[in-house]
């Protein structure tokens, strides 16, 4: 069971870089999209995507097979393999571990238990049996406890893992393969307690060896790691065709070390790639004009063997405002005319344009291309109409004043704060924002930190304005939907947004097969533009850039990591 100490080389190290911090690795309690990024290579969940396949394919991961469905879709029963280890750590006392269904019962658990206030309890929130009435006992009696059994989840034997549901879900296979459904061991929570999030301990194929928060995390092969052979199928397109090529048959992972460097500033990231310090990365906006003729790789970075691979994530971006500030939250009138009137003041085009140097695409609806309940025909009502936004200001009471900016309709000084992160990109956004909002006379004052920090304050509901993007963690449109769920304000949805239309909308679309989900889709989107929580941007596309060394990559719309499938080889000189 130890394939991976013969596969994995220590003398193959991969160097890539993350652009925001991480608030460390216990998904449980964060959503942070870097964090996810590490935890994905470190913690298996039950089912994991083909690395190839398009549309997205579920497979087995840590189980035999795809699950035994019964009643409707109502009872999933998994069997694990025997032999799968946790990486070695302290916690286990010197003891190999065995991965065994408890441990994913565990994992659940902790999601439920109301004190890690889990973003991902949406994701099973009144699904599983006897899991709201866990989460209900503990926030009456202060404690969750994790003896006493849930219906819903049945260890019936050491390897077999039976989950019973509420109601039939359509989206649940897809559910349990999303990162913070990896198993867990109880032991190591209990042994590290507050640090647990420091100290991520999985049966996936890298484990963590140094950490040093908001500048460098590394990751080695974990040596109790399964491993497993480069198998994949093609897709019939020329990339996926050299992939197999120079990848099938090899046992993975080859690479030994990972060193992941937290570089937020594009300019500094930009170097890094050119003079080979990173492997690979994503083409920053501000370097997209030195390394991309139209929508092709200049000559020159083709003379360098550098590889270039776009791909449009299955993502929105988007500006949240709190719906509990006293200035731009609530549901009066004139406060809905405030946030409309922001809106329609934003030039989407511009923004494309400035900040992405065109690698984006304007998203119209809630839920975006390459996720199911998608439709490319949707438009949205709210366009860029700065006429339109001095008129609504004027009729509700903004008035202006003689330095030209307007305040509130009580007479007070308006000014809107945006929190932002420091780098060039935030920058422009920032510039972009005060050019149209000095457009419609508003102030704004721009609040400078860090994306970790910022995330906090926005769980907390203490903020007032600030700019998120959510790519998709299974391909269906309930993972956008469930961001502006009342119930889950806080915790998924930092908007903080508690509408009754848009919740029984939601609940609704829950009852439906996805297939007969779309008109709800476009009508929580039509909620959106009537009450603007959120104003909706874009999806970026992705230009991946990769040194000629890097064999085996591609972009997958659901996996965020895919270290445990590259290789690094030597580079032959011609």
């Amino acid at each position: 069971m130890l394939k991976a100490k013969a596969t994995a080389q220590p003398n193959k190290i991969l160097h890539v870089a993350i652009e925001a911090p991480d608030d460390g690795f216990d998904m449980v309690k964060t959503y942070n999209f870097y964090s996810g990024k590490i935890a994905e290579v470190i913690f298996e969940p039950l089912l994991k995507y083909d690395y190839l396949a398009r549309p997205v394919q579920l497979v087995p991961n840590t189980v035999q097979a795809l699950p035994r469905i019964e009643q409707n879709g109502k009872v999933y029963t998994f069997k694990i393999k025997p032999g799968i280890y946790f990486s070695p750590d302290p916690a286990f006392k010197g003891q190999r571990r065995e991965l065994k269904a408890q441990d994913y019962i565990y994992s659940i658990q902790r999601i439920l238990d109301p004190k890690n206030r889990s973003a991902t309890y949406s994701f099973i929130d009144g699904k599983i049996v006897g899991g709201n009435q866990a989460n209900a006992l503990a926030k009456k009696t202060g404690k969750f406890n994790y003896d006493t059994p849930i219906a819903g989840l049945k260890a019936l034997d050491p390897y077999t893992l039976q989950i019973t549901l509420t109601r039939p879900d359509y989206n649940f296979q897809y559910i349990l393969a999303y990162v913070t459904f990896g198993a867990t061991a109880r032991e190591v929570v209990e042994y590290y307690g507050d640090r647990i999030v420091q100290h991520p301990v999985g049966t996936g194929p890298y484990q963590l060896s140094k950490y040093v928060p908001r500048s460098k995390i590394e990751l080695t092969a974990n040596p109790y790691y399964r491993g497993f052979v480069w198998n994949f199928k093609s897709t019939g397109s020329t990339w996926d065709n050299r992939l197999v090529q120079e990848m099938s048959g090899k046992q993975m992972p080859q690479i030994g070390k990972v060193e992941v460097s937290i570089i937020e500033e594009e300019q500094s990231r930009w170097l890094a790639f050119k003079t080979g310090q990173l492997d690979f990365d994503k083409l920053t906006s501000n370097a997209v004009p030195q390394a991309l003729d139209g929508q092709k790789l200049k000559p020159e970075l083709v003379k360098q063997g550098i590889q270039h691979y776009p791909n449009k994530d299955p993502e929105i971006t988007y500006t949240m405002f709190n719906m509990k500030d006293p200035i731009v939250g609530g549901f009066g009138l004139d406060k809905i005319a405030l946030r409309r009137a922001i809106t329609l003041s934003f030039n989407q085009d511009e923004a494309i344009k400035q900040l992405y140097k065109g690698q984006a695409v304007r998203s119209e609806m809630l839920v975006p291309d390459g996720v199911q309940g998608f439709n490319p025909n949707y438009r949205s009502s709210l366009a860029y109409n700065p006429i339109l936004a001095n008129k609504l200001l004027d009729r509700f009471g903004y008035k202006k004043g003689a330095d030209g900016y307007r305040t509130l309709p009580n007479g007070k000084a308006l000014t809107l704060k945006f929190m932002t992160e420091n780098s060039s990109s935030s920058v422009v956004q920032s510039e972009l924002w005060k050019k149209n909002l000095d457009a419609i006379g508003i102030r704004v004052d721009f609040q400078v930190s860090n994306f970790a920090d910022n995330l906090k304050a926005a769980t907390q509901c203490k903020y007032m304005v600030w700019g998120g993007a959510w790519i998709a963690d299974y391909p269906e449109g309930e993972n956008f939907a469930q961001l502006l769920y009342g119930p889950n304000s806080a915790q998924g949805n930092l908007s903080c947004y508690q509408s009754k239309s848009y919740d029984a909308l939601y609940q609704h679309m829950l009852g439906l097969p996805p297939q007969q989900r779309l008109t709800y889709y476009e009508k929580l989107s039509r909620q959106i533009e009537a009450d603007n929580p959120w104003i909706i941007h874009s999806s970026r596309i992705r230009n991946w850039l990769l040194h000629p060394q890097v064999q085996g990559f591609k972009a997958h719309p659901m996996m965020n990591t895919n270290w445990q499938y590259l290789d690094i080889q030597p580079v032959k000189n011609k």
